[in-house]
């Protein structure tokens, strides 16, 4: 059985201001020709399916097209919520869309049976867990003495009775422990939210999403698969793909990513202002990537937003790296200052704030400066 694993879609969401809505749509109708063109049996979507509770209708109307060619290839989907997601909205129809193969477990509600697909060598259960927390689990089972995540992990798989002779495989939207973050991440303070792989063992199996970066855990079939988008400048050099699993007879599974290529990609372009401007420097490359530059100038260029944004009209982000920005000191009331003039005064702040000093020209335009405010000049 061959499944294509994929999670954090974040449809509708928003990055530094740019919708990503066009980039969304281009990637989700790759993943489906990809379904398409490996033959696979199923789709398995691990959470954060929308950015947030309430989506914007577009990002409805997106994912509502992307599920529906799904089912019109007779591909089964089988989706979970995420952190990111309203269960409740998420769960309207779902039990309508089951007889058309998408199987949608948005609001835990308690171990209910897994979705069942048979290929020659019998049945795989695929078992829907949406993001837990242990307040959900006790809502479900108020007996249960659970008060961290991983106990509510391992409550709600423990009330499912997996059968580890069979196939099994989990779908789920939880951050295990040893995975790697990225800034594009909602994470819980202090790692409250960190679960074991060990309660993953009867499982052949784990589709995980919450992570965007595609990663193992401890082995190779406890993936996340990543987000199919890059959604911070700290993923930048990520390489994103989907992962798809192939299931033979029990103990026997295969797993590998299979790349997708964004619509525009999401670099950090680092220079001198002359440099990033240089015709020699943009042509060849897509100025129409997502880009963050970091200008190595000693000195702030004015409008540089805009007037870079007439080479890169998607420049998300513009900072500085140079002696000003690398080292960041404590400015601290000068001793004695009543013995010193206001331009020692100013020439130390001026240090401290841009770790050089000022230049014979700027003194000389502070000096006339001050004369001119104190002869009360306008």
């Amino acid at each position: 059985m061959k499944l294509l694993h994929c999670s954090d879609l974040h449809i509708g969401k928003r990055v530094n201001e740019f919708s990503m809505l066009a980039d969304q749509r281009y990637i989700l109708n790759s993943i489906h020709d990809l379904a398409v063109s490996q033959g696979v049996d199923g789709v398995l979507l691990a959470g954060d399916l929308y950015d947030k509770p309430i989506p914007p209708a577009e990002a409805v109307s997106l994912l509502d097209e992307f599920l529906t060619g799904l089912a019109r290839e007779d591909i089964p989907v089988l989706a979970i919520s995420g952190n990111h997601d309203s269960p409740e909205r998420l769960n309207f129809a779902s039990r309508l869309m089951e007889s058309q193969g998408i199987h949608l477990a948005a609001v835990y509600q308690g171990a209910e049976s897994p979705v069942v697909l048979e290929d020659e060598h019998g049945p795989v259960y695929l078992y829907l867990l949406p993001y837990l927390k242990p307040a959900l689990l006790r809502h479900a089972y108020p007996e249960a003495e659970v008060s961290t995540y991983e106990e509510a992990l391992a409550y709600a798989i423990h009330r499912w009775r997996v059968d580890p002779a069979q196939r099994n495989v989990l779908v789920a939207h939880q951050f295990v422990l040893g995975g790697s973050t990225c800034e594009s991440e909602e994470l819980s303070v202090g790692g409250l939210d960190q679960i074991s792989a060990r309660v993953f063992a009867d499982f052949d199996y784990v589709a995980l999403g919450h992570l965007h970066g595609p990663q193992k855990i401890g082995r190779e079939t406890v993936r996340y698969s990543g987000s199919p988008l890059k959604y911070s400048f700290s993923e930048a050099g990520h390489e994103k793909s989907v992962t798809v699993v192939e299931l033979g007879e029990k103990g026997s599974v295969e797993v590998r990513a299979i790349p997708l290529t964004a619509m525009r990609d999401m670099r950090e372009v680092r220079g001198s202002y002359e440099e990033v401007t240089a015709r020699s420097f943009y042509d060849g490359t897509n100025t129409q990537d997502y880009l963050h530059i970091i200008l190595t100038d000693e000195e702030d260029v004015p409008e540089a937003m805009g007037r870079l944004r007439a080479i890169y009209p998607n420049l998300m982000k513009l900072t500085y790296d140079n002696r000003r920005t690398r080292t960041v000191q404590e400015v601290t009331g000068a001793e004695r200052p009543e013995e010193r003039t206001p331009l020692e005064l100013f020439r130390d702040l001026y240090e401290l704030q841009n770790n050089q000093p000022m230049s014979g020209e700027q003194e000389e335009f502070l000096t006339q400066l001050m004369e001119k405010i104190w002869e009360g000049r306008p």
